[in-house]
């Protein structure tokens, strides 16, 4: 269901506005204060210039005419008008800068800030449409932050000329200065209409930018191309692309046409109003009621008004969209991070028991688990097995506490896991998953070295995440050794490019990883599945060789799961089975039918 666009109330409206100054103002005092002053200096500097012009060419033409005093005016209003070019070039420059250091503190400490809090959340909320629809809009806000303040200053700014044209105009005809205020009104109320019809539109459309970003993303992945040509659907993904473009920018700018006559007749109506201020102002001169230069004054003031009520509207329209989202942003921010409870776990514990745990994803039809109960001694070899689907994969994130269950609970040596700190129990932790990641950016070095970043590199834990991981070989033979990037996309300032790794190289560097962080509990979600078995024999005989370590794994090899103490069959959700690899097998049942041809 798409979230109908936020209508703000007028309180609202004052409250986003107040709230993104105290932000800025929080970032960049300074920078806020320059911009205020700014924002009248751009709007009034101008008809102040425009007045000593049209100053200058009253004086001119009297000189013209023979008073030499009229010659000494004109020099000394050149002279004014020339001091305040140069006060504005000078004040411009300083400001340039000012704003974009503003916009650059305000920047990193927002998305510092984004960044910060959506790696905090609880962890059901990365599978949540409505969190990703809300962090969508947010990143929005977040991404153009910087500006807000710039578009605030500019929408004062665009105000100030309008009323200060308008309030010029009064001083030479009161019912010109009528006249200009109603030619603008019909061009700012239809210009706000469009900008409107525009925006929801734009918020309506979020999911249509989604698909087209995921589809531009996964075209330009040098993985991904290979399947997307060999299964011949680079063209059809090309046409949906363009489809879903047309379907958000493409019928957004039709609004324009629909709107074509109505801005002509706005525009037709201000045009009017400056042509009849003008000829008013011919006519007064050519009967000497005015003098010459007031044609000048007029023309500049009218010109300045309607281009500063076009640009109001313009800047005003955009401010919309930003404050409505930063309801959104605040609302993101609102989300609770999951952190956990107070209590701080500082070693290991002896037991990891789960007492009739079930959990469902949000907005899912049925539970994944089903009241499991378990329990992983300290030192235990631990192996969980179940067919695609079985919630296998689902249970490790329960163990891991990046999900709480839906109901049961998991205890940690008899206390409940919602007391303990979640960021104490992952430091206990080394967990290679299905997905793992592979930092492309990095040297192999560092992808190893990215398992425990809490120190310094250490060089004796590394050798030995190389050799227990069966990595050194392959990874000496690297253009740079263990110090060469690991996608051929990154290369060395010496010129060296990086080298490219198979599926195999890339598990066994991320096994490294594990096994350099040398946790007290592994756990390991088909961490081998494009390894050989003869290595994936060999790399799982020195895990369970070690009994200090608790070690849970997933695997659909029977060469692994056979040396595990314990196996957990999952079935469907539920824990149907439990026991040793001859337990089970004597069953007869679910493992048993499960595995019977590795049997044979």
């Amino acid at each position: 269901m798409v979230k109908k666009p936020r209508k703000l109330t007028g309180r609202q409206y004052a409250l986003a506005v107040w709230q993104v100054a105290v932000l800025t103002y929080r970032a960049a005092p300074l920078a806020v204060v320059l911009q205020l002053v700014s924002a009248v200096i751009s709007a009034t500097l101008p008809i102040v210039t425009t007045f000593f012009a049209a100053k200058t060419t009253t004086a001119l033409a009297e000189a013209y005419a023979g008073n030499h005093a009229a010659g000494d005016q004109a020099i000394l209003y050149v002279v004014v008008t020339a001091l305040l070019g140069v006060g504005w070039t000078i004040w411009n420059s300083i400001n340039q800068y000012v704003q974009q250091l503003m916009r650059y503190k305000v920047e990193a400490a927002m998305s510092d800030r984004m960044y910060e809090h959506f790696l905090q959340l609880d962890f059901w909320r990365y599978d949540d449409k409505n969190t990703a629809d809300l962090y969508d809009r947010a990143t929005d806000f977040a991404r153009s932050f910087a500006w807000v303040f710039d578009r605030l200053s500019n929408v004062l700014t665009q105000f100030i000329a309008m009323l200060a044209g308008i309030i010029a105009m009064v001083f030479v005809s009161w019912w010109l200065g009528l006249i200009l205020l109603a030619a603008v009104i019909p061009g700012i109320y239809i210009q706000l209409r469009l900008s409107r019809a525009q925006i929801n539109h734009r918020k309506e459309h979020v999911e249509t930018r989604r698909a087209k970003s995921m589809i531009e993303w996964n075209m330009l992945q040098p993985k991904y191309i290979g399947e997307l040509r060999l299964y011949g659907i680079v063209r059809y993904l090309l046409d949906l692309r363009m489809a879903l473009r047309d379907k958000d920018e493409k019928e957004r700018i039709e609004f324009e046409r629909r709107y074509i006559g109505k801005k002509l007749f706005a525009d037709a109506l201000e045009t009017a109003a400056e042509v009849g201020a003008l000829i008013f102002t011919v006519l007064q001169i050519i009967d000497r009621a005015q003098p010459i230069g007031q044609f000048l004054y007029v023309q500049q003031v009218v010109s300045r008004a309607l281009s500063g009520a076009g640009s109001f509207v313009s800047q005003l329209s955009y401010i919309d969209e930003d404050l409505a989202n930063l309801f959104d942003y605040q609302e993101f921010m609102r989300l609770p991070a999951g952190k956990g409870g107070n209590s701080i776990l500082v070693k290991a514990p002896e037991a990891i028991e789960l007492r009739n745990v079930s959990f469902q994803y949000p907005q899912s039809q049925k539970p994944t688990l089903h009241d499991i109960s378990l329990t992983i001694k300290k030192g235990a070899h631990v192996a969980i097995v179940g067919e695609n689907g079985a919630g296998k994969t689902t249970l490790i994130k329960v163990l891991t506490g990046l999900y709480l269950p839906t109901s049961g609970a998991m205890y940690l040596d008899g206390k409940s896991m919602k007391k303990i700190a979640i960021d104490s129990w992952h430091a206990q932790l080394g967990v290679l998953q299905q997905d793992y990641l592979s930092y492309g950016f990095a040297s192999a070095k560092d992808n190893i070295y990215f398992g425990d970043v809490s120190g310094p590199l250490d060089s004796i834990r590394f050798e030995a995440a190389l050799d227990r991981a069966e990595a050194r070989t392959f990874l000496e033979k690297l253009p740079r050794g263990v110090d060469s990037y690991v996608i051929n996309w990154m290369e060395h300032e010496d010129g060296t490019k990086g080298a490219d790794l198979s599926g195999g190289q890339w598990q066994r560097l991320a096994l490294a990883r594990n096994f350099y962080r040398d946790s007290p509990i592994i756990i390991l979600d088909e961490p081998t599945s494009a390894i050989d078995a003869l290595a994936e024999s060999r790399i799982f005989k020195h895990l369970f060789a070690d009994k200090e370590r608790t070690v849970i794994t997933i695997s659909h090899r029977l060469t692994t799961i056979e040396k595990a103490d314990t196996i957990f069959m999952i079935k469907d959700g539920y824990l149907v089975e439990q026991g040793t690899h001859q337990q089970l097998v004597s069953l007869r049942g679910a493992y048993y039918h499960m595995f019977e041809s590795q049997l044979a």
